[in-house]
Parts: structure tokens; C-alpha cells; sequence
């Protein structure tokens, strides 16, 4: 058993490990949320999803679904190598630049290439959530129980400004180049260049101060079939204890029902705006700035007294705000009831992510954060594949009803808020200490 000090880090290191939730936050807001998305539906989709409504949207979650699918099976084996040989911040330095390089050459797939960019939009979101995991891992490292839930509200925050900034430059770019006569094939790609270079400088300090406190073990895997072997040896193991622990994998159930509806608004909202409200991409682009900026404001507050109330009572009230923004975009008409919503939409982001993440802090043993936090990854990508897969195909089959899709967006919320109540967060505690 590899043991963990949890101690505070230096200041210096904790704005390193929040830096990469600012780096990455961009490929987020401009890949999954603002400006790839529509623009995937709209331009390199428009011939299949003008022959069958709602083919497009379909496509883009087949893309998703796929590179969460390739997270959950790989979730384990990462999760044992990190755990067994201390590279933690080895590994997240290749899923790192995987995740840069594959943004990159996303802008360099043409409307005839949409095959092309559904593999190398998987490839690109396979990295990033695989170095989402990894980096979460470092939270149980550098923050004590009492100080988690403030330190990764920070970490939040800051990453929605880190998204707020990278949208800012792509709309002054596509705004200054737009009055030249430049179209969405020719803007967009360059908004994918931005964001993989704001994503390669702003991620160096992670890599500069950020420590690996773990040690290697003494005796190591072999091969990666070994790992792999080690990997769901211990995910069997693991829930074979589930007993143990059981208001984490209450936690965890509720994490994958409510977060498959928080999945589904990221990597859908645009594209709910462009079809059914009429948004154009700079309108788009600026009601996910305003967001961005309600979404860092939620994550800050709630994280500064998600100490004090608890995480599972925090997480209870921007649930609760979810299921109020969620019904409103659904039942609303005109564009200012779909402003309201968005923002609520964006305070209640950034805090329930936040706050999922440092629940699963508190649940987690010393020296089993990979493991753990390799669970949390499996629960939040298997809701990325059936929150949007389910939104795609409600679209699909309604040919292309997006408002009959986002109701079963409402109801992933509703049902992950009945399972949160059934967690006791004092005890769930209490069986991270006796495990370790």
C-alpha cells in the first residue's frame, strides 16, 4: 500500500494543479460546447443531416459515446499503472499532448472529410478525459479533507475563466475576419489552432510544479497485459467491498445519472441554440462567455462554503438549480427565458462538478486515489456516452424534436437527486479512513 501525507501544498503547486483546469477548459468551451460542435452539425454533417433530421447530432454523440467508451475500458488498466509505478504526471503529459495534437489537425479536416474528424474528435476527447481522470488524482495529494472542497472550487473557477479567455480570443478573431468575407470553413479551424496553443502554454506550470509524491512499488507488473490483469483484479476487488463502501457507490450511481444530463448540456447546448432558438455562432460564442463567467462565479462561492455545508448538501442545491434551468429551456419560447436558463445552467455547472469531484476526495483512501478516482472517471464517461447517445437518438427518432430530447435530459437530474439523498456523507468518511 503506497501511503499519501495529506497535507496542504505550497501555494505555488496548488495554482500549478489549477492551472490545468484553465488549460484545458477551452478545448471544453470550443471543441464540446461553443463553436466545434455546432459547427460539426451544421457544416461538416449538413449533407447527411439534410437527407435525415437529427442525423447530424446523432453522429456527433456516436463520436462522444466512442471516446468515453475507450475511457471506461481503459479507466482501470490507467488507473493500476499510475497506482504501481508513481507516473501519474507522465501519463497525463501524454494524454496531454494527445489531446493538443488531435485538436490541432481537427482543423485541418474539410466538410468532405467528416468521417476523418469523427475520429479525430474521439481521439482528442479520449485524451482529455483521460487526463481529466489523472489530474483529479493529484486532489486527495495536495489538499486535506477539511480544505478539498475550497481548493477545487478554485480549480473550477479558474478553469472557466481559462475557457472564458480562449472564447473571448476566438470571437475577436471570427469577428474580425467575418466583415473580410471569411466563412465558418475557413474561421473555425483557427479556432481549434487557438485552442490547442492556449492549452500548450497554459498547462507548462502543471508540468513545471506540480510533484509526484508517490512512490513505485517494489514489485511491478510486467506487461500491460499484467496491468491490465492488476487493473480489473483490483476493480473487482474493489467492489467486491462495495459494502465498505457503500455511500461512495451510492454516490457513484447517482454521479453517472445526474452527470449523463450535465454531459448532454456540454457538448449539446449550442447546438440546442443554433436548431431550435436560431442562434448564429457569435451569438452562440457569447452566450457561452456569459456562462462561462456564471459557471466560474458558482464553482468559487459554493466551493468557499462546501466545507461548511458538506458536499452532498451542496451538490442537493445545484441540483436543484439544474432541474429549475433545465425546465425552463425546455418549456421556454423566446430567447430571454433562454438566457435565464443558461445561467442558471452555468451556476449550477461549475459547482456540481466541482463538488461530485471532492465528494469522491473525501470517500478515498490514502494511496488509492488512481484507483478511486479511476472509479469517478468510469462513472461521469459512462454518462458522457448515454446521456448524449440518448439525446441523439431521441433527436434522431423524433426527427430532429430537440425539445422532446432535452426532456430526458430533466428527468437524468430529477432521478440522480432521489439516489444523492440516499448517501450519508459523514459515514461514507469515515469508510475512506478504516480502508486505508
Amino acid at each position: 500500500m503506497i501511503y499519501i501525507t495529506r497535507t496542504l501544498a505550497p501555494r505555488k503547486e496548488l495554482i500549478a494543479w489549477a492551472m490545468y483546469d484553465f488549460a484545458n477548459s477551452g478545448y471544453t468551451t470550443v471543441v464540446l460546447t461553443a463553436i466545434f460542435n455546432a459547427y460539426f452539425v451544421g457544416v461538416l454533417a449538413a449533407s447527411v443531416d439534410s437527407s435525415n433530421g437529427g442525423a447530424g447530432t446523432l453522429l456527433w454523440s456516436i463520436s462522444i459515446g466512442l471516446s468515453n467508451t475507450l475511457i471506461l475500458l481503459s479507466a482501470p488498466i490507467l488507473g493500476a499503472v499510475a497506482d504501481f509505478s508513481a507516473s501519474k504526471k507522465k501519463m497525463l503529459a501524454i494524454s496531454t499532448v494527445g489531446c493538443i495534437s488531435m485538436t490541432a489537425l481537427l482543423g485541418f479536416a474539410g466538410p468532405d472529410q467528416l468521417y476523418l474528424s469523427m475520429l479525430l474528435l474521439a481521439g482528442s476527447a479520449f485524451m482529455f478525459g483521460t487526463g481529466e481522470n489523472l489530474i483529479a488524482a493529484f486532489l486527495p495529494e495536495i489538499a486535506p479533507p477539511e480544505k478539498i472542497g475550497k481548493v477545487s472550487g478554485f480549480s473550477w473557477a479558474l478553469g472557466y475563466i481559462g475557457g472564458l479567455l480562449v472564447l473571448a480570443i476566438c470571437l475577436l478573431y471570427i469577428e474580425t475576419v467575418k466583415p473580410l468575407g471569411h466563412t465558418a470553413e475557413q474561421y473555425v479551424p483557427v479556432t481549434l489552432w487557438i485552442t490547442a496553443s492556449v492549452f500548450a502554454l497554459a498547462a507548462t506550470p502543471t508540468f513545471v510544479f506540480l510533484k509526484e509524491r508517490t512512490q513505485a512499488a517494489d514489485s511491478m507488473p510486467a506487461s500491460i497485459s499484467a496491468y491490465a490483469r492488476v487493473g480489473f483484479s483490483r476493480l473487482r476487488e474493489t467492489f467486491r467491498h462495495r459494502h465498505q463502501f457503500r455511500d461512495l457507490f451510492r454516490f457513484l450511481i447517482s454521479l453517472c445519472i445526474f452527470s449523463s444530463g450535465v454531459y448532454t448540456v456540454i457538448v449539446i447546448a449550442a447546438i440546442y441554440a443554433q436548431e431550435v432558438m436560431h442562434f448564429s455562432t457569435t451569438e452562440n460564442i457569447i452566450m457561452i462567455m456569459v456562462v462561462n463567467i456564471t459557471a466560474a462565479a458558482g464553482a468559487f462561492i459554493f466551493g468557499l462554503f462546501q466545507d461548511r455545508l458538506g458536499a452532498r448538501r451542496t451538490l442537493e442545491l445545484t441540483l436543484l438549480i439544474w432541474i429549475l434551468a433545465i425546465t425552463i429551456a425546455w418549456q421556454g419560447e423566446s430567447r430571454t427565458m433562454f438566457w435565464i436558463a443558461a445561467n442558471l445552467i452555468g451556476l449550477a455547472m461549475g459547482s456540481s462538478q466541482s463538488a461530485g469531484r471532492a465528494l469522491v476526495a473525501l470517500f478515498t483512501p490514502q494511496g488509492r486515489s488512481a484507483e478511486f478516482f479511476g472509479l469517478w472517471g468510469l462513472s461521469i464517461k459512462l454518462a458522457a456516452i448515454v446521456g448524449p447517445m440518448s439525446y441523439g437518438l431521441i433527436a434522431w427518432f423524433s426527427d430532429g424534436d430537440h425539445r422532446q430530447a432535452i426532456f430526458s435530459t430533466l428527468m437524468f437530474f430529477v432521478a440522480g437527486l432521489v439516489v444523492l439523498l440516499t448517501v450519508n456523507e459523514k459515514r461514507g468518511r469515515e469508510a475512506a479512513v478504516i480502508g486505508e
